[in-house]
């Protein structure tokens, strides 16, 4: 991906650019000190990716993406400061990376821009495309009222269908998001997570006990106690899947 990095700090900027040099699909085009450098530079190279970090002098890093014109890059944030994350996946950001960046953290990240290219949306005709799959590495941004969390769905142990809503179990939470059971089960990856039933999407990993059940099919018991009945039709399914 062709790369640009915005930061105003000429050490943070150099100490990224050692620490990209292993990626060899991460091809930096540039970089920029501030965000007036950054915007004309986006314009004359159309970087594909933007290493932004947030605090600059004069325009901000969230300034700067409402100042580009046209499409923007895709954009991974760098900042000292954890107070921004919630804003940051306002602005749909891949990622939110803390200064000092670890080396560790950066592979994850560089792993998920290479899976996003691998899955991106693929034209199937003029009007129809493919939307990438979501595997457990991959992380949303949900908002449940006035809570917002950033979450790595390997987290989410359940997918619970509540009308026009699906309810997400994480740790000890469980908001709604706007979206129905099947379109969220078309974008999940059927190798981690699996359609137990009508109402219900589980983990597969996250399974701690499976019994027989009435009519054929299996109970299933998820790590954190909850209880998931699998239907027979979708019992068969299972097993198939499964099975060596």
């Amino acid at each position: 991906m062709r790369t640009l990095i915005v930061d105003d700090e000429r050490l943070a900027r150099n100490e990224l650019k050692r620490l990209l040099e292993p990626y060899t699909k991460i091809e930096i085009v540039g970089e920029a000190a501030n965000a007036e450098e950054a915007l004309v530079m986006i314009d004359d190279l159309q970087p594909e990716l933007l290493f932004l970090d947030i605090q600059m002098p004069g325009k901000n890093g969230f300034e700067l993406l409402s100042s580009i014109e046209g499409k923007s890059p895709e954009v991974i944030f760098t900042t000292a400061y954890d107070e921004y994350a919630i804003k940051a996946f306002e602005y749909n950001a891949l990622d939110y990376l803390l200064k000092p960046i670890d080396t560790e953290r950066l592979k994850e990240t560089i792993h998920r821009i290479e899976e996003n290219q691998a899955h991106t949306e693929i034209p199937v005709s003029n009007h129809e495309r493919v939307e990438k799959i979501l595997g457990e590495n991959d992380q949303v941004f949900v908002k449940d009222g006035e809570k917002c969390w950033f979450v790595k769905l390997g987290k989410v142990r359940l997918f619970e269908s509540m009308g026009n809503y699906v309810r997400l179990h994480f740790d000890d939470q469980k908001p709604l998001v706007l979206k129905s059971l099947n379109n969220l089960e078309e974008r999940l990856d059927p190798g981690t997570y699996f359609r137990a039933n009508r109402k219900h999407i589980i983990n597969l990993h996250w399974i701690e006990k499976i019994e027989p059940w009435f009519s054929g099919g299996l109970l299933v018991t998820l790590q954190g106690g909850d209880k998931i009945e699998i239907s027979r039709r979708q019992a068969i399914r299972f097993k198939e899947l499964m099975s060596l």
